[in-house]
């Protein structure tokens, strides 16, 4: 976890330099009152709460490794790591208003901590945006983030099963013909979009593997309930 506070601590301690242009912005942003510790403690025991399988703190580092890898795409690569700290900072799989919560929730947070308004609204927009994970055109922070959040899709096929089972865990409370038949939903969604993927790394590295292993879990789910081939989720 260490080393997970000190990333925290070096996203915003950089997205709040970024925009230190007057001696007042600066001021603010080396506040006492802006140290990240106690930010980082907040969103870390939000994100080990127990309920928690998937959107763990080891999902937290897999986005945040992912967004190193396509920092270059992203137009303020910074933010875009505080977005993925807040993006499901507020979880409940029976609940549906989730991004608008960790959204508001990052609003609050980063306004305490010091951190400009305007990066304070795209980190907020940010995290709206993971409800789609469909950004426009040219919008390069919302790339890198959805591109970052889906890359799990695109993993092996141990990592794959794990993923999904952990899915299936977390939503447990859900009887399996109703889970079977929403996640097959969101798979064909998925699968109906024209890219999953908006970085140039995502769609030459992720793509072919993501859609063949949604294509692999779609015909699972679809098939017989008593199949003895039918995955762990």
């Amino acid at each position: 976890m260490s080393e997970l506070r000190e990333r925290f601590g070096q996203a915003l301690r950089a997205a709040a330099a970024e925009t230190a242009e007057s001696a007042e912005t600066a001021e603010s942003a080396e506040n006492p009152g802006a140290d990240p510790a106690p930010y980082a403690e907040n969103l870390l025991a939000r994100w080990a709460e127990p309920h928690r399988r998937y959107h763990t703190p080891a999902h937290l580092t897999a986005v945040l490794d992912h967004i190193d890898v396509l920092a270059d795409h992203a137009e303020d690569p910074d933010t875009v790591r505080l977005a993925a700290w807040f993006h499901d900072a507020v979880y409940r799989p029976d609940r549906s208003e989730n991004e608008e919560r960790s959204a508001a929730l990052a609003e609050r947070a980063l306004t305490e901590a010091g951190l400009p308004a305007p990066k304070v609204a795209e980190t907020a927009r940010l995290v709206r945006l993971t409800v789609t994970h469909d950004p426009a055109d040219g919008d390069t922070n919302g790339e890198t983030l959805c591109d970052a959040d889906l890359a799990v899709l695109a993993a092996p096929p141990e990592g794959y099963a794990a993923y999904t089972r952990a899915v299936r865990e977390e939503y447990a409370f859900v009887p399996d013909e109703a889970f079977r038949q929403g996640r097959a939903a969101v798979l064909r969604q998925l699968l109906d979009l024209p890219a999953l993927f908006r970085t140039p790394h995502g769609r030459a590295t992720w793509e072919s593997a993501a859609r063949a292993n949604l294509t692999a879990e779609l015909r699972l789910l679809e098939s017989d309930p008593g199949d003895d081939t039918e995955s762990g989720t």
